[in-house]
């Protein structure tokens, strides 16, 4: 089974969106790293409720973009570490 052939195709885009935000919000000091992924999961689950309106089909998308989002970024962050000898 695919992870991805459950995200709807035009939830895809909010997956860069969520890295982004993610991102800058991980440069504030005031925003502790524990809280990220609650953040970005109601945005994931707010923007997929603007997009489909509102309905448990737009809550599970945004549940799975803000993990494919995570997911992304832990993948990321892991390989580079690897890579610069850290791990």
């Amino acid at each position: 089974m695919d992870f991805v052939q459950f995200i709807r195709e035009e939830m895809y885009i909010l997956i860069p969106v969520l890295w982004t935000i993610g991102h800058f919000l991980k440069m504030t000091p005031y925003v502790k790293s524990w809280l990220l992924p609650w953040i970005l999961l109601v945005i994931g689950c707010v923007f997929s409720i603007l997009l489909l309106g509102f309905n448990i089909q737009a809550i599970i998308q945004g549940i799975l973009v803000t993990g494919g989002a995570v997911l992304t970024h832990e993948l990321f962050k892991q390989t580079s570490m690897k890579i610069q000898g850290k791990v």
